[in-house]
């Protein structure tokens, strides 16, 4: 019994949703997002209550994975559309820097060239200073993927602490080489 799944998703008001042909449309304040969910979920919205309804057609392994999954989703729709969703990338590293320019973030990060990442459509990407990266978005797939697809780019090394990390992201640091007596 999917517990998570069982719960209703609450549609808050200036927020319309729709459900048409295995495709949940949310549309807020911030955007519009469109998922289509599979055949072996149905899910209903009702009007008077202002929430979504997920369940499952059986109890097949597939299908009870598959309900909580995409209750969580259209969940993730619901507040992308009315608050967003943002992750805080910061760079540590004497003569590493970020800047945005023409749609690309430009990082320097000890490499002997400058790199270059296109921003996706749909993501807002800020640098309040040159060494924290901001991103924003109401998809909160891209987000995540975005900022994990720079923070790939140069991971925080562990003897020196140098690199991209998620903003408040511990780096476990180790020794280095003992002193020989």
């Amino acid at each position: 019994m999917s517990r998570i799944g069982n719960k209703p998703v609450q549609v808050p008001d200036g927020v319309k949703a729709q459900l048409a042909d295995n495709r949940v449309t949310v549309e807020g304040p911030l955007g519009k997002l469109q998922w289509e969910y599979r055949p072996e979920i149905s899910a209903a919205y009702d009007q008077s209550s202002k929430s979504i309804k997920v369940s499952r057609n059986d109890d097949q392994r597939q299908s009870r994975a598959l309900h909580g999954l995409t209750r969580a989703l259209i969940q993730n729709m619901v507040v992308g559309v009315t608050a967003g969703y943002e992750k805080r990338l910061e760079i540590h590293g004497v003569g590493y820097l970020a800047a945005v320019q023409a749609g690309q973030l430009e990082l320097r990060v000890g490499l002997a060239n400058e790199l270059k990442v296109p921003i996706p459509k749909g993501l807002e990407v800020t640098c309040p200073d040159q060494q924290h990266i901001l991103i924003k978005g109401i998809d909160k797939q891209l987000v995540g993927q975005f900022a994990a697809e720079v923070r790939a780019l140069r991971k925080p090394e562990p003897y020196k602490g140098k690199g991209i990390r998620y903003y408040g992201e511990q780096v476990r640091r180790k020794q280095g080489k003992a002193m020989v007596k």
